[in-house]
């Protein structure tokens, strides 16, 4: 990768849990990280964040507006890869069940208390929390 790539992640909020999922297949296989993946060209942030979490969970989230909730810089060093990662927040009012919708991208998708997050977490994950709150 010789320029960084633009990544887009949903934070798919209810109460004091998020939607984890744990990679499978790519870098960072094994680590927790949200739905998610690359923006591509002629995409907003939005639609990225939206096709990606119906592409992977089957959570259709089309008539809810995100907050765009900030960036990070996050360079893989060991993989020579760096991306900017852009999140979308969506706070709902009622737990939706996940469906692996791609098993050889993810092994399983998990509520996970804000409190009590599984490990280990994907970079993406661990530059977020360091630089905003979950809470």
């Amino acid at each position: 990768m010789f320029r960084p790539g633009v990544g887009v992640l949903v934070i798919v909020k209810y109460n004091n849990k998020i939607l984890l999922g744990k990679r499978k297949g790519s870098h960072g296989h094994g680590e927790w990280c949200f739905p998610g993946g690359h923006l591509e060209l002629n995409e907003t942030p939005e639609q990225c964040g939206k096709r990606e979490l119906l592409e992977e969970t089957g959570i259709n989230l089309e008539d809810i507006t995100p907050l765009d909730h900030g960036y990070t810089n996050d360079i893989f060093y060991n993989d020579k890869k760096h991306y900017i990662t852009l999140y979308q927040l969506y706070t709902i009012n009622e737990i939706i069940e996940p469906v692996l919708r791609e098993p050889e991208k993810c092994f399983q998708w998990k509520w996970c208390d804000i409190n009590n997050l599984p490990e280990p977490l994907f970079l993406c994950v661990v530059n977020f929390i360091n630089k905003y709150s979950l809470r």
